[in-house]
């Protein structure tokens, strides 16, 4: 069993902007269960876990917005898929005949309950029970869920719009490739869909000026969450944030490494600076429907 809330809201004692923070990945507290059931030891295991990116984000709360973080790993259950988005190789006994098995995500492993972490490093000895995994969706993934989605409604309501920042990290370089390494920071938006153009342009010109290599979209342009969140027209803008791990820690230790808080610092200054950007209008209130 988890061992603590599998999630939680970190409040500002007033909300003050009209964003809310979300770190779906960055949990780290494994399940005994699972790790027994695992064929990884504990460091490998970690490869898909966005270590620490709730804590480059915490001072989004005395900006004045929330942050929600989850406590449970991705690798155990990831948020940012569709709630049934599953792999009927991975468990003993028949899947519901709602759940989405043909994606790409589970062709690639990374369903909701994922097969594999990093470059097909594949999770578990054996099968698991398909009743294990439809629990962890209904008393984890769908909990989640309907806390995000009131904190959007809160916030929205109090502001009249909303703009979401999902919160990730990603590999310093890719596995099969090691020459190629990613940039400082993706910014994705869907290609444009998930939010009003001027947060994604903001964010990518705020942090190259600040020194940084950024891409957009690629190879990152947002998931579950950012694409199913993000509604422009209706006041609800989702906006996503991969941060590459070289710049922050150790990827082989998993420590923290000597400019953990100079990122932190500007990421502070990219979301005060993103803030301020309702100010000029560029984010009218949407009209009430007649």
């Amino acid at each position: 069993m988890i061992t603590k809330p599998p999630f939680e809201v970190i409040a500002p004692a007033e909300q003050r902007i009209p964003f809310v923070f979300n770190s779906p990945h960055s949990g780290r507290d494994y399940p005994a269960s699972f790790l027994a059931a695992s064929r990884l030891d504990e460091r490998t295991i970690r490869r898909s876990e966005d270590t620490f990116v709730d804590e480059l984000f915490s001072s989004v709360v005395p900006l004045g917005a929330p942050l929600m973080r989850a406590h449970f790993p991705r690798a155990w259950l990831d948020v940012n898929r569709e709630p049934y988005e599953l792999d009927p190789r991975m468990f003993d006994g028949e899947l519901p005949p709602y759940a989405n098995v043909r994606s790409l995500r589970v062709a690639g492993g990374l369903g909701t309950i994922a097969r594999v972490v990093s470059e097909n490093v594949e999770i578990y000895a054996d099968q698991i029970p398909v009743a294990e995994a439809l629990a962890r969706i209904e008393t984890v993934y769908k909990p989640y869920h309907d806390r995000l989605r009131a904190l959007m409604a809160e916030t929205h309501q109090h502001f009249g719009f909303v703009v979401l920042v999902d919160c990730h990290s990603m590999p310093s370089s890719i596995r099969t490739a090691p020459l190629r390494v990613r940039a400082d920071f993706v910014i994705g938006d869907r290609y444009g869909a998930s939010c009003a153009p001027e947060l994604s342009e903001g964010a990518y010109s705020f942090l190259t000026d600040a020194g940084y290599s950024v891409a957009r979209n690629k190879p990152y342009a947002g998931g579950f969450i950012t694409e199913h969140y993000g509604r422009p027209l209706r006041g609800l803008h989702a906006l996503q944030i991969e941060v590459n791990r070289g710049l922050y820690m150790n990827e082989r230790n998993f420590q923290k490494n000597i400019d953990f808080e100079t990122v932190a610092r500007d990421l502070a200054r990219l979301v005060a600076f993103l803030s301020s950007i309702p100010d000029t209008g560029l984010f009218p209130v949407p009209e009430a429907a007649e």
